[in-house]
C-alpha cells in the first residue's frame, strides 16, 4: 500500500510538472485542479461506499485517484512558481537595444568550436553614465580569444536579446528560451564588446577547483594532442571545450554520443571501475571507494548542478549493485529525482543530461537482471564481457526514445560500436587521470602514461569514425513525436513489471 501512495504521488506530481512544461494553462488552473482532487476525496469518502476508500489487496485504485490528481496540481503550481520571475524589470525595457551592463562570469566557460558561451550574473546597468543596480542571468556568445574564466567581473556592451525557440536536429520544435530558464538564464548578448574589470570575485571553493582542474587540463595537452586531449577532458573531469562538430557528428551517428555527455553513467563507470579494482576487498568496503571516486570525480568537475544530480543517480545504481535490492533503490531513484524536480522543475523536460542520467540508471537497475535473464547465452567465462554486454543493452535500450525525440537518429551500429568503446573508458579515463597528476610533478615523467592514453583515446575514436561512416550506419527520424516517446517508456515499464521477479531482489552483479 506504501509503495502504490508513493507511486501515485510521484506521477501526479511528475505528470503535473510534464504537461505544465508544453502548456502554460494559468495558476488559476493549477489550483482548481488542487481544489477538483479535494472535491473527488470527499465525494468518494462521503458518496460512494467505504469500501471504495478503505485499500484492500485488489482494491487500490480509486483511493489513489484523488492523490494522484492533488500531487498533479502541485506539480502545475510548482512550475508556475517556477516561471514567476522572468527576468529584470529595466532589462526587459531594453530589449533589442544595445547596451552595457556589468557581471560576474558564475560559471565555467563553455568552449564550442568557434565561439564560447559565457553565463553571467547582471548585477548592474549603465543609464546615461550612471550604474542602476539590476539582477539577472544572461548568455554571452564571445569570440574563443581572449578567454576568460570563472569569477572574473565582466563589461559587456552590445545587444540584449530574449532567446527564441529554433528547430533541434531532430526537427521539432526546441524551446530554446524554458532551456535557458532552467539555470534562470533569460537573455543573451552575442559577440559584444566584453571588457574585463576584474578577477577572483566567485566563490573561493569553485575558484580553486576550476583552477585545479584547469591547469591538470593543461598537463594533458601538454603531452596528448588533439582532439585525443579533448576527449579525455571530457571524460575524466568533465572539460568544456567542443571536439568540433564534425567529430561530435560521428559520435551521434555511431551511437556512443552518451561518453562526452556529464550524466550519471559515466560516473557509474568510474565508481563501478573503483570497484572491480578493489573486488579482493568486502563488498561494502568497496562500495565505500566507488562512492568517494563518485565524489572526487564531482569536485574535479567544479561540482556543478547538473554534476551533483549526475552522482547522486550512481551512487544510487552501486548501491543497488551491493546490495541487490531493486525495490529499495527504484523508490531511491524515485525520491532523488523527485527532489530534484521540485529544486527545479524545468530540468524535467529541458535538460537532457538529467533525463539520459535518469533513463540510464532506470536501465541498469532493471534492464541489466532482464538481460542477463535472455542473454544467458554468453559464456559465464567471459564474465567481464558479460557484464559490459548487459549493462549496453539495457542503457542503450533506455535512451534509445530521448535520442530519437532530441536528436532524431537512429543508431544502426550503435550496439557493437560500445561494445567495442566501453571496455576500454574505465583505462582510458584511469590512465588519463594519472597522467595528468604526474604532470603536476613532472612533464617528463608523465609522457609514458600519455602514450598509453593516447593509444586507447585514438583506438576509440578509429572506432567512432569507422562505424560512422559505414553504409546505411544511421537512420535519420525527423520530428520524433513526445508521445511516441511515452509510449516507448509505457512498453518498457510493461516489460520490467512482466519480467522482473514479484521478490525485486534480484542480483545485478
Amino acid at each position: 500500500m506504501k509503495d502504490w501512495i508513493l507511486y501515485a504521488i510521484l506521477a501526479g506530481f511528475g505528470g503535473g510538472v510534464f504537461l505544465r512544461s508544453f502548456f502554460n494553462f494559468g495558476l488559476a488552473f493549477s489550483i482548481f485542479v488542487i481544489f477538483l482532487a479535494i472535491l473527488v476525496a470527499i465525494f468518494l469518502k462521503f458518496g460512494a461506499q467505504p469500501d471504495f476508500f478503505v485499500c484492500q489487496k485488489n482494491q487500490t485504485g480509486l483511493f489513489l485517484v484523488p492523490l494522484f490528481i492533488f500531487s498533479a496540481g502541485l506539480g502545475l503550481l510548482r512550475y508556475d512558481f517556477s516561471d514567476f520571475k522572468k527576468g529584470d524589470p529595466v532589462l526587459e525595457q531594453n530589449i533589442g537595444q544595445k547596451i552595457s551592463v556589468e557581471g560576474v562570469l558564475s560559471e565555467e566557460p563553455d568552449q564550442r568550436e568557434k565561439s564560447a558561451n559565457l553565463i553571467i550574473d547582471v548585477d548592474s546597468f549603465e543609464f546615461n553614465g550612471k550604474p542602476i543596480a539590476v539582477k539577472s542571468r544572461a548568455l554571452v556568445i564571445a569570440e574563443l580569444y581572449p578567454e576568460y574564466k570563472y569569477g572574473d567581473r565582466l563589461k559587456i556592451e552590445g545587444i540584449i536579446k530574449k532567446p527564441e525557440k529554433f528547430d533541434s536536429e531532430g526537427g521539432n520544435s526546441f524551446d530554446y528560451p524554458a532551456y535557458l530558464a532552467k539555470d534562470g538564464i533569460y537573455y543573451q548578448f552575442l559577440l559584444p564588446k566584453i571588457t574585463l574589470i576584474s578577477s577572483g570575485n566567485g566563490n573561493f571553493i569553485k575558484t580553486n577547483l576550476f583552477a585545479l582542474k584547469g591547469k591538470f587540463m593543461e598537463n594533458i595537452r601538454a603531452v596528448i594532442s588533439e582532439p585525443e586531449a579533448s576527449l579525455l577532458g571530457g571524460l575524466v573531469v568533465g572539460a568544456k571545450r567542443s571536439l568540433g562538430k564534425e567529430i561530435l557528428d560521428e559520435f551521434k551517428i555511431a551511437g556512443v554520443a552518451h561518453i562526452v555527455v556529464l550524466s550519471g553513467y559515466n560516473i557509474t563507470i568510474v565508481s563501478d571501475s573503483i570497484m572491480k579494482i578493489f573486488s579482493f576487498l568486502p563488498r561494502y568496503l568497496g562500495f565505500s571507494l566507488g562512492t568517494i571516486g563518485i565524489i572526487l570525480f564531482t569536485i574535479m568537475t567544479g561540482a556543478a548542478s547538473t554534476a551533483i544530480r549526475a552522482a547522486i543517480m550512481a551512487m544510487i545504481v552501486i548501491l543497488a549493485r551491493a546490495t541487490g535490492r531493486i525495490s529499495g533503490m527504484t523508490r531511491a531513484l524515485l525520491i532523488a529525482g523527485f527532489f530534484m524536480v521540485l529544486q527545479n522543475p524545468k530540468i524535467l523536460v529541458f535538460d537532457s543530461s538529467f533525463q539520459l542520467s535518469f533513463a540510464a540508471t532506470l536501465g541498469l537497475i532493471y534492464f541489466t537482471p532482464i538481460a542477463k535473464k535472455y542473454l544467458g547465452f554468453i559464456p559465464e567465462k567471459w564474465d567481464k564481457f558479460r557484464e559490459i554486454v548487459f549493462s549496453t543493452v539495457a542503457t542503450q535500450a533506455f535512451v534509445l526514445p530521448l535520442i530519437l525525440y532530441k536528436i532524431g537518429i537512429f543508431s544502426v551500429f550503435a550496439l557493437p560500436a560500445n561494445l567495442l568503446i566501453l571496455p576500454m573508458v574505465p583505462m582510458t579515463m584511469f590512465f588519463g587521470f594519472v597522467t595528468g597528476i604526474v604532470g603536476f610533478l613532472s612533464t617528463a615523467l608523465s609522457i609514458p602514461l600519455a602514450y598509453i592514453s593516447y593509444f586507447l583515446l585514438f583506438y576509440e575514436l578509429k572506432v567512432i569514425e569507422i562505424f560512422s561512416s559505414l553504409p546505411f550506419s544511421y537512420f535519420s527520424i525527423s520530428n520524433f513525436p513526445i508521445f511516441a516517446v511515452v509510449f516507448m517508456y509505457g512498453v518498457y515499464l510493461f516489460t520490467i513489471v512482466r519480467l522482473t521477479p514479484k521478490s525485486q531482489e534480484l542480483e545485478l552483479g
